[in-house]
């Protein structure tokens, strides 16, 4: 990748207490029908699509930098906050759970996070001190937001934060093999 010192991915830190805390990197603001997605090459946000169904992200939705998954993509996060995050804002954010799921077939984890610096969420520690509405809401919106797509996706399970803390380190791990074998 040329354009590895300008990509976000790559350029920006994962954080010093990570697994605990991690750098978000904002793609997709919550309340939106925009799919953004980080282009690999220049460091840049493109529009995938707009969502084909009446649907809205429930929460800001990024990617972890310096993390790599099956998915040859960096690991998923949803940021939970009171605001609406703007796009390629790095957000410290206090890892919390995991929701599992599979898209199309394939593993696809979404870590679940709370925006450290934001009081009205930053007291949760592990997904279980959510509301179960709001687990609901995320599970419905991510089995439905493909489904005019003719596409599946399966949440399987929400898990805690140590497995999610568990899946942010083999993440990074996975990372340094990639850049490991691209050098």
């Amino acid at each position: 990748m040329k354009a590895r010192k300008s990509n976000p991915w790559h350029a920006v830190e994962i954080g010093d207490d990570a697994p605990h805390i991690v750098n978000g990197i904002i793609e997709i603001p919550r309340h939106t029908r925009a799919k953004y997605e980080l282009d690999k090459e220049s460091g840049l946000l493109k529009l995938d699509r707009v969502l084909y169904s009446s649907v809205y992200y429930p929460a800001n939705y990024g990617f972890i930098p310096k993390t790599y998954c099956d998915d040859h993509d960096p690991l998923d996060i949803l940021v939970l906050s009171q605001i609406t995050i703007v796009p390629l804002c790095i957000v410290p954010a206090k890892v919390i759970g995991v929701m599992r799921m599979l898209d199309g077939g394939e593993h696809d984890d979404k870590i679940i996070a709370v925006a450290e610096n934001d009081m009205s969420v930053s007291h949760y520690n592990d997904i279980s001190e959510l509301p179960d509405h709001f687990k609901r809401e995320m599970q419905n919106f991510f089995e439905d937001y493909k489904k005019l797509e003719h596409k599946t996706v399966q949440v399987k399970e929400f898990q805690n934060a140590e497995l999610a803390r568990e899946i942010v380190a083999q993440s990074i791990v996975d990372y340094q093999k990639l850049i490991a074998e691209e050098e």
